[in-house]
């Protein structure tokens, strides 16, 4: 099945997608401005929700690569928007050291959808963020203001 590229703008930038028609293949947060035309898919319906501050269910997603990434992801989806975890405190969950556990969510090819920008280093550090750490701020700040909606 061919594959995709759509673009999206949000309040916080502008993110491409790669969409075969059955799932998001990844996701990036992009550094430049474009108008972007509106799309009608899954993925650009999930991302309105998340930006309005409503939420629905996440579209398709490729597989994870492997049973560790797929656990990771069940742990990220787990933490609500605007609650952080530390890298210790996730790889404590998943039983690995805080280096791997930071290796892995930078290896994540679907930010915001499996939302890795929730974990922090320890002592309130913002740690890595593969999209830029302006992006990683940007996330947390917008979800730390659906808080009090």
């Amino acid at each position: 099945m061919s594959a995709d590229t759509f673009r999206f703008s949000s309040p916080l930038g502008e993110m491409s997608y790669i969409w075969d028609g059955e799932c998001c293949r990844e996701l990036s947060l992009l550094d430049v401005r474009v108008e972007s035309p509106v799309n009608d898919d899954p993925v650009s319906r999930w991302l309105h929700a998340y930006f309005s501050g409503g939420m629905l269910p996440l579209p398709p997603l490729a597989a994870p690569r492997s049973p560790f990434q797929a656990r990771m992801r069940q742990a990220l989806l787990a933490t609500v928007p605007g609650r952080i975890l530390t890298y210790g405190e996730m790889a404590r969950q998943l039983g690995t050291a805080p280096r791997a556990m930071g290796q892995a969510l930078g290896a994540n090819p679907l930010p915001v959808l499996i939302p890795c920008h929730r974990v922090l280093a320890s002592g309130g550090g913002l740690g890595g963020f593969s999209c830029g750490l302006e992006w990683k701020r940007l996330l947390l700040d917008f979800e730390s203001g659906l808080q009090g909606k």
